[in-house]
């Protein structure tokens, strides 16, 4: 639908819990078809696993919504996965998709929360005013015997004026700096068995370890049945991971995909990070930048 038709009235904060992060499965079951609402399936699959997010988009999604492809949508001119494309390509590829820069945006998964803040926090980064992820997403959808529908979904002309707000968006560069004199904190959201160097990486060429001075949260920490935990839970593995919640934190992963859960969940307990690293460490750790291995010194 043209932004132009928007009404927030349309939407209500007290339909949904938490609803500037979240909305329930009832909420949206009971605003199928609204206006100026956008449903996104933003599945996603690390490599190894064989899975593919847009077959299992095509072969099932919630009515209506399309597809937000992590990794086509992305500087394909990088040789680091899925980096944040340039500001021209992500308005065509949302408006070739009938997302509006005004719209109200629902994103979800096939695996509950995994994939899914990635797209929220990619979405607005570039500008988006309104987007919420689905609690429990598709796994709870299903479980409740919710419709789904298959194939490509239909979409109306939208008008996505993009502008990155590049001060989310950290650098190497950037982290080595804010690292070296302290004026960020680095929260790494991969297993500890990576963080540490005692399980190889996904990707070839990629050293095993991490970044020194960084300190890890593993995202299995923060979500539970593939819904984000309660703010008492995240606060306290926060502070166990030894992160100063009143200093700067840059959040990182393997890819950037799983650094977006650890921005919601920061952002979750009133602590939003100052920037998610994109390269995470597949760059870092490709790089020649010094690596650790061990737990977090």
């Amino acid at each position: 639908m043209p932004e132009s038709d928007f009404h927030e009235s349309e939407f209500h904060e007290s339909d949904s819990p938490d609803s500037n992060r979240f909305v329930s499965t009832e909420w949206l079951a009971a605003h199928l078809g609204a206006p100026n609402l956008v449903i996104v399936d933003g599945s996603w699959h690390m490599p190894a696993t064989g899975r593919s997010g847009r077959e299992e988009y095509l072969a099932a999604h919630i009515p209506g919504a399309v597809f937000f492809d992590i990794d086509a949508l992305s500087d394909i001119s990088s040789p680091l996965p899925h980096m944040l494309p340039s500001e021209t390509l992500f308005r065509a590829a949302m408006e070739s998709l009938g997302i509006g820069r005004q719209m109200k945006i629902v994103v979800y998964d096939t695996e509950g929360l995994f994939s899914a803040p990635r797209v929220w926090w990619t979405l607005r980064a570039f500008g988006a005013v309104d987007v919420a992820i689905l609690d429990g997403g598709f796994p709870k959808w299903l479980a409740e015997g919710r419709p789904t529908e298959s194939g490509e979904a239909p979409y109306l002309p939208a008008r996505f004026d993009a502008t990155l707000d590049r001060d989310w968006v950290a650098s190497i560069d950037d982290v080595a700096a804010r690292l070296a004199d302290r004026r960020a904190q680095v929260l790494d959201a991969r297993a500890v068995e990576r963080f540490r160097g005692e399980a190889p990486e996904p990707r070839a060429g990629v050293r095993p370890g991490h970044i020194p001075g960084a300190r890890n949260l593993p995202v299995s920490e923060v979500v539970k049945d593939g819904r984000l935990v309660d703010a008492g839970t995240i606060r306290r593995a926060v502070e166990s991971a030894g992160i100063d919640l009143s200093k700067p934190v840059i959040t990182s992963c393997g890819s950037g995909v799983t650094a977006a859960i650890l921005w919601l969940a920061l952002e979750t307990i009133g602590s939003p990070p100052v920037a998610l690293y994109d390269g995470s460490w597949t760059e870092w750790g490709s790089s020649d930048k010094p690596a650790a291995t061990g737990p977090a010194d």
